[in-house]
C-alpha cells in the first residue's frame, strides 16, 4: 500500500460483515496512539480515506501499519502501558479478532445477565473466538506470560495468605515469588479491580500473567478439597443411573449423533457431536467416573470387572417415549475408560430421493443411469456419519414397488420400511454378515441391500449377486467415488468383475447449513481464493452467506446439515481404465472428461455459492484433490 497514491474515487464502504465497518471515530487504541504522539491527525484522516476505498475492508490499525505510520512494537507498547484503561471488547475489535456485531451481541447478553459473566467468557461461549486463541492474543498484546496452572508448581504458602473464596471471586491465583514481587495469574488481566485486590492481599508489587479461568477454578476446588473445605461445585445429587439417562435424553433432545465421555486428570468431560462438530456439554468430578462407567457397561452388557481392555456393546434405550439404538465403545486410557456412544435413531419416515440434496442434473442422471438399470452394484461411499444410510434408504423408497422384492442385511436396521424384508445382524447368536449373505440370494430378491461392504467376502457377494441379475445397493468407507473403485481392486475382487458390475459410485459428505436467522452476505477472502486456486472472476454471480451467531443456532452461525455429492457413472472409458489398473488420479481425470464428474469440493463450492453453507465449511470438510473448475462451469454441469 503506497501512501503517496490516491485510491479510487468511490468513498462508499464495501459491505462485508466479516470485519467491523469503519465507524465514526478512529477507535480507543488509535486515539491513545494519537495522544502519545505516535500518530498525527493528518495520518489518521488519510488512513481512514484509504480504508473506505479498499475493496476488501481492513482494520484501521492494519491500514496504519501498512502505510508505515505504525509498527507492531508501538501498538503493543501502547496497549501494555494503558492495560487497565482499554476495554477487552474494544481491543479485540480493533485488532480484528471479532467484529462489532459480535461484540454488540455479547454486550447485550452480558447486560441481560446482569454482568454475571465476563465478556471474554461470553465471547468464547458464543463461539466468536476460541478460548486458547483469546488467551494467546491477550498474552502477546499485553506482554505478559501465559501460564497453564495445571502444569505449573504453585506455592501453597502464597495461597494460604487469603481465603480461597476471595481467589475464586476475583479469579486469580498466586504462583510464586519472583524477587520482591509475586507472579499472579489472572483470568482477566485487564480487570482493574482484581489487580488492585491482589496488590492489597499480598502487600507488594505483582507480576501479571494470564491463564484459563477454568484451570484456575479447578485448582482452587482441588486445593479446598485437599484442605477439608468445601469441594467442587461439580457434584450432583443424581444417581449414576439417573445421570446416564439424563445425558442420553439431553443428547436426543438436541439431535446429537455421538456422546463422548472422556476421563481427564481432574474431571470427566462430556461432549456432544452436534451437526458433525464436538461441543462441550458438562464436566463432572473425577470420583463419579467409575460409577458412570459401570452403569453404562451394565446397560450394554459389557464386563464391568474388566478395566484393562477395550470393550463394546449395544443399548436398546427407551425412556419417556423415546427409543434409540446406542452403539457403545469403551476405550482404556491413562486416566480411565473413555466411552463413546453413537445414537442410531430408528426412523419411521423415509426421505424422498429428491430431498437428499442432489442438484437437478446429477439427480436425473443418477435415476436414469443407475437406479433404473435392471442390475448392477450401486455404491454409496463416505466416512462414518456422512449420511450414507439415509441416501441408501431414499433409493429404496424410490425403488420400492409392489412388483419388486427387496431384501436387506443391516447392522442394525435404522429405518423400518413396510413391504421389504429387513434382517438385523446379531453376532451374539451367530447371525453374522457371512451367514446372512450366504442365504440372501436364495430368497429370490430383485434388489439386495447390504448395509456395508466391510471385507473381501461381502464385496465378492455383492459382485456375484449383480452378475446373476440382481441390483445391489451398499455402502463403503472411502474418501471419494474413485476411492471406492480403487478399494474394491485392493480387496482382491477381479477388475473385470468390477468393471462389468459397478453402475455408479456416489460419494457424499454432510456440511453444516448456514443459520437462516442470522445469515448475512459474505465476501470471500483473498486467502480463501488462494486456497481454492480461484481468481475473482471464477466466482462471478456467487451469493456467499455466513451466519454470525444467534440464539437459534447456539451462536455457532450454523443450524442443521446438508449433503453434497460426487457421482461417478461408469462408462466405457472408465471401465477400460479399471481393466488397465490405472491410478486413481488417471481414473479421476478420465471421469471428469468423459462422464461429467463433479468432485466433492466442486459440489461444495457450488452449494456455498447458493448461500446454503460457507466456504469455511467446504474447506474444513471436503478433500482437495485437484483445482476446482470455475463456478459458471459447475453451475452448468449441476443444473443450478
Amino acid at each position: 500500500m503506497n501512501p503517496s497514491k490516491n485510491g479510487p474515487s468511490n468513498n462508499n464502504t464495501p459491505e462485508n460483515p466479516d470485519l467491523p465497518k469503519p465507524h465514526g471515530g478512529p477507535g480507543q487504541i488509535v486515539s491513545i496512539l494519537l495522544k502519545e504522539g505516535h500518530l498525527t491527525d493528518k495520518q489518521i484522516a488519510y488512513a481512514l480515506r484509504i480504508q473506505s476505498k479498499l475493496e476488501t475492508p481492513r482494520m484501521l490499525l492494519e491500514v496504519l501499519k501498512e502505510l508505515h505510520y505504525l509498527t507492531d512494537d508501538q501498538v503493543r507498547g501502547t496497549i501494555r502501558r494503558n492495560v487497565t484503561s482499554i476495554r477487552i471488547g474494544d481491543l479485540l475489535v480493533e485488532l480484528g479478532h471479532i467484529n462489532e456485531v459480535q461484540l454488540k451481541t455479547c454486550l447485550e447478553t452480558q447486560a441481560k445477565e446482569g454482568s454475571k459473566r465476563k465478556l471474554g467468557e461470553i465471547l468464547v461461549f458464543h463461539n466468536f473466538i476460541r478460548k486458547q486463541d483469546l488467551l494467546e492474543i491477550l498474552s502477546v498484546q499485553l506482554g505478559i506470560p501465559l501460564v497453564d496452572v495445571e502444569f505449573t508448581d504453585v506455592d501453597p504458602k502464597l495461597i494460604s495468605i487469603a481465603r480461597a473464596k476471595l481467589f475464586r471471586e476475583f479469579m486469580f491465583l498466586p504462583i510464586r515469588r519472583e524477587g520482591d514481587r509475586i507472579l499472579v495469574v489472572f483470568a482477566d488481566p485487564i480487570d482493574k479491580q482484581a489487580i488492585n485486590q491482589a496488590k492489597r492481599i499480598f502487600a507488594c508489587d505483582i507480576n501479571l500473567a494470564i491463564g484459563s479461568e477454568e484451570a484456575i477454578a479447578n485448582f482452587i476446588d482441588r486445593f479446598q478439597a485437599s484442605s477439608g473445605s468445601v469441594t467442587s461445585g461439580l457434584k450432583t445429587d443424581l444417581t449414576p443411573t439417573e445421570m446416564v439417562d439424563a445425558i442420553i435424553l439431553e443428547a436426543l433432545s438436541l439431535g446429537v449423533s455421538d456422546i463422548h465421555m472422556e476421563p481427564m486428570m481432574d474431571r470427566l468431560r462430556v461432549r456432544f457431536r452436534l451437526d458433525g462438530v464436538l461441543v462441550r456439554h458438562k464436566d463432572f468430578p473425577p470420583e463419579i467416573i467409575p460409577q458412570l462407567s459401570s452403569r453404562i457397561k451394565i446397560m450394554c452388557e459389557a464386563n464391568i470387572a474388566e478395566k484393562r481392555r477395550h470393550q463394546g456393546g449395544r443399548i436398546d434405550f427407551q425412556s419417556s417415549g423415546k427409543e434409540v439404538d446406542i452403539r457403545v465403545s469403551v476405550y482404556v486410557t491413562v486416566h480411565g475408560e473413555k466411552i463413546v456412544m453413537r445414537l442410531l435413531r430408528r426412523q419411521a419416515h423415509l426421505m424422498s430421493i429428491g430431498d437428499i440434496g442432489m442438484p437437478p442434473r446429477m439427480l436425473a442422471r443418477f435415476k436414469d443411469e443407475a437406479l433404473d438399470c435392471p442390475s448392477g452394484v450401486i455404491l454409496v461411499t463416505g466416512p462414518t456419519g456422512s449420511g450414507k444410510t439415509t441416501t441408501v434408504y431414499s433409493c429404496i423408497n424410490y425403488l420400492n414397488k409392489p412388483d419388486v422384492s427387496i431384501i436387506t442385511a443391516e447392522e442394525p436396521v435404522e429405518y423400518v420400511v413396510d413391504g421389504i424384508a429387513q434382517c438385523s445382524i446379531d453376532p451374539k447368536i451367530n447371525l453374522t454378515f457371512e451367514e446372512t449373505l450366504r442365504h440372501i440370494v436364495r430368497q429370490d430378491p430383485d434388489i439386495v441391500v447390504i448395509g456395508e461392504i466391510r471385507d473381501t467376502f461381502s464385496a465378492q457377494i455383492a459382485v456375484q449377486a449383480a452378475l446373476t441379475g440382481h441390483k445391489v445397493l451398499t455402502t463403503f468407507h472411502t474418501e471419494d467415488s474413485i476411492g471406492g473403485l480403487v478399494r474394491l481392486m485392493n480387496m482382491d475382487v477381479d477388475v473385470f468383475l468390477i468393471s462389468s458390475t459397478v453402475l455408479s459410485v456416489l460419494a457424499q459428505r454432510l456440511l453444516r447449513r448456514v443459520c437462516s436467522a442470522c445469515k448475512m452476505p459474505h465476501k470471500i477472502s483473498p486467502a480463501e481464493l488462494r486456497i481454492l486456486g480461484y481468481s475473482p472472476k471464477d466466482i462471478s454471480g456467487a451469493n456467499f452467506q455466513k451466519g454470525f451467531g444467534c440464539g437459534e443456532c447456539a451462536y455457532t452461525g450454523y443450524k442443521g446439515r446438508l449433503a453434497v455429492h460426487e457421482m461417478l457413472i461408469l462408462n466405457e472409458p472408465v471401465r477400460d481404465a479399471i481393466l488397465e489398473k490405472k491410478t486413481s488420479y488417471q481414473i479421476r481425470n478420465i471421469s471428469i472428461e468423459s462422464t461429467g464428474l463433479v468432485t466433492l469440493m466442486e459440489s461444495g463450492i457450488a452449494m456455498a455459492a447458493t448461500g446454503a453453507t460457507t466456504i469455511e465449511e467446504v474447506l474444513r470438510c471436503l478433500p482437495r484433490l485437484q483445482k476446482p473448475r470455475p463456478l459458471p462451469v459447475l453451475r452448468n454441469l449441476l443444473g443450478l
